[in-house]
């Protein structure tokens, strides 16, 4: 299961992630989970929003370069070891992590490991053939 995240490009300069996280909110879009990686320059602001074809025309609209990619959402209990447990699987079946980010369900439950892969159909083979939980993008809004 692949979960849709958009991707937006922005410029390093203040109130820019205001602007951005304004628009979503104005027109009722919902942010599950989110990364920022930057440069100097510039920025990529990744999100798993629960409206994501809205979102991505709304910000379109309000002039942001937006793209949406594929990611995967993988579930693991919230204690030490949990993503060690993901990264081993993804090692053995030789597959490169792009990029991930993560976030905590409920302190002490569950942690949500979200994903890029070089090979995503590759990468959820391996991880449902070590029984790890991958959840869909409704799953991951519904947290």
């Amino acid at each position: 299961m692949k979960v849709e995240q958009i991707a937006v490009f922005l410029e390093n300069k203040s109130g820019r992630l205001a602007e951005i996280t304004n628009v979503l909110a104005q027109n009722n879009i919902n942010i599950r989970a989110l990364s920022v990686a930057d440069t100097a320059d510039f920025g990529i602001l990744r999100l798993i929003v629960d409206k994501v074809d809205e979102a991505k025309k709304v910000l379109k609209e309000n002039g942001f370069t937006v793209g949406k990619t594929n990611v995967i959402a993988v579930e693991v209990p919230d204690r030490c070891g949990g993503l060690a447990g993901v990264l081993k699987t993804i090692e053995a079946a030789g597959i490169n992590v792009e990029y991930m980010y993560a976030f905590v369900n409920k302190s002490g439950e569950n942690a949500v490991l979200i994903f890029r892969f070089d090979d995503m159909d590759r990468a959820i083979a391996a991880l449902q053939k070590d029984r790890f939980i991958i959840l869909s993008g409704e799953q991951v809004c519904a947290l």
